[in-house]
């Protein structure tokens, strides 16, 4: 007959197990918008493809269904392009992502953006959408990089994010219909592409900021690379569940900006 003291035992166990993987799975979710380059200069190729994915940054994984994203677009010089005609899903793991290619016609800085749908979370029963950027540059002509989309949630950079040095500082405003939000969440996390990254403990995997009391924040990024920072707020109204219930949503402003070792 089994101990029922060792039984217990084991019991706890398995259940620390899975509320530890739990936690892990619902920890910082981030939808990933990665360029292959982020600046284009001379006699680069100009076509720039983009990996589209629900994920966990840091932990590479696990991947997360996306539905077909609301909106997908490029800003450049004030006009709106209209990019979703170059969505192409694609099997990731078992759950769809998409991919996508532009080709650069044009100097300047280009704002693309994403707008997915929104993503059900059973483990918080919540919906998740984060509304997401990343800035390539071409040709050396910038001066749009701090060019608003006017997404509901959004982060206005105070420092260009493409020519950044290791170590160099971000900052940036959180805004919230356009207006900053005092005090709020900034999760910060590395995209450990290669796997080279092994965080001692979760505390590492992401990084936490609080805005002042203009929404602004800044980070200094220490290893080369992608890293994404995304500022979490409460949406204004409930969504309904799968299950009928009305639900909270958890609205993102991300913004993906790269940084390279000085040589």
């Amino acid at each position: 007959m089994t101990n029922p003291v060792l039984k217990k035992l084991m019991f706890i166990a398995i259940a620390a197990m899975f509320f530890a993987t739990a936690s892990s799975l619902v920890l910082a979710h981030f939808q990933v918008l990665l360029p292959s380059t982020d600046i284009i200069s001379g006699d680069d190729d100009r076509m720039v493809d983009f990996d589209i994915i629900f994920t966990h940054p840091m932990e590479q994984g696990p991947v997360m269904h996306m539905d077909k994203p609301r909106q997908f677009g490029m800003i450049l010089n004030g006009k709106n392009h209209d990019l979703m005609p170059t969505l192409k899903p694609v099997n990731n793991s078992g759950k769809t992502s998409y991919k996508s290619s532009y080709r650069v016609k044009s100097p300047g800085d280009h704002v693309f953006y994403i707008t997915p749908a929104p993503y059900w979370e059973p483990l918080e029963e919540k919906y998740i959408i984060h509304y997401t950027k990343v800035i390539v540059s071409a040709f050396g002509r910038g001066g749009g990089w701090d060019a608003m989309v006017g997404m509901p949630v959004e982060i206005e950079p105070l420092v260009r994010p493409n020519g950044l040095w290791t170590g160099n500082l971000f900052r940036g405003i959180v805004r919230k219909n356009s207006k900053p939000v005092p005090f709020a969440t900034i999760e910060v996390e590395y995209y450990n592409r290669a796997g080279d990254v092994k965080p001692p403990s979760d505390e590492f995997v992401t990084q936490l900021i609080k805005a002042d009391a203009n929404g602004a924040f800044a980070y200094a990024m220490p290893k080369a690379g992608w890293w994404s920072f995304a500022a979490l707020v409460d949406g204004d109204e409930p969504m309904v569940s799968p299950a009928g219930k009305k639900v909270d949503v958890e609205l993102g402003g991300l913004i993906w900006v790269k940084c390279t070792d000085m040589e």
